[in-house]
């Protein structure tokens, strides 16, 4: 049973919060705005929505918003496309690795000007990737901002820009090449 208490000048942060992210980065934050609140005049409330995170195994996972599953609970389903593409990076040719290894998807809501409500991806240097798909999603980014972003080559991130391919389709989403 989660009991909440509300005692005058007594706060909460980190991970001592029930069913908010358990993350360093999050604690900080929610601390530094705390501390801005109570001494230096300022209303910002902590954001627990669009936190990015990346998990750092031997192939990184990064992740922003909503999953595609909350996402369809949330907006419905016939609100809902997902983008999609698996893609080998360039510096996995030398060595010959797999192709079609990697993944990255973009979730948006197509009632509100596709703005791109969730993201995910599994391949090198993901967390790097999240943090600035993160601020864009944070400021409110559609699909067509990101479509319109020039794509630096040959990168990861680059298959941000270029995501065309929907689930709906059922178009097939590999890649072929840099």
């Amino acid at each position: 049973m989660l009991l909440l208490l509300q005692v005058p000048h007594i706060y909460a942060i980190g991970d001592v919060l029930y069913g908010q992210a358990e993350l360093t980065p999050v604690a900080i934050q929610a601390g530094r705005l705390l501390a801005k609140r109570l001494y230096g005049g300022s209303t910002m409330q902590m954001d627990y929505d669009n936190i990015p995170t990346a998990v750092f195994t031997p192939i990184e996972y990064g992740t922003c918003g909503l999953s595609e599953e909350e996402a369809i609970d949330r907006q419905g389903k016939e609100n809902v496309e997902v983008y999609h593409s698996y893609h080998k990076p360039l510096e996995w040719t030398v060595p010959h690795r797999e192709d079609n290894s990697c993944y990255v998807k973009m979730i948006v809501d197509k009632l509100d000007s596709d703005r791109v409500i969730g993201f995910h991806i599994l391949g090198p240097n993901s967390g790097e990737i999240t943090q600035g798909v993160g601020i864009a999603i944070k400021c409110g980014a559609t699909k067509a901002d990101f479509d319109n972003t020039v794509g630096i080559h040959p990168t990861i991130a680059e298959q941000v820009t270029g995501l065309d391919i929907t689930k709906s389709s059922g178009a097939d989403a590999t890649k072929s090449g840099c």
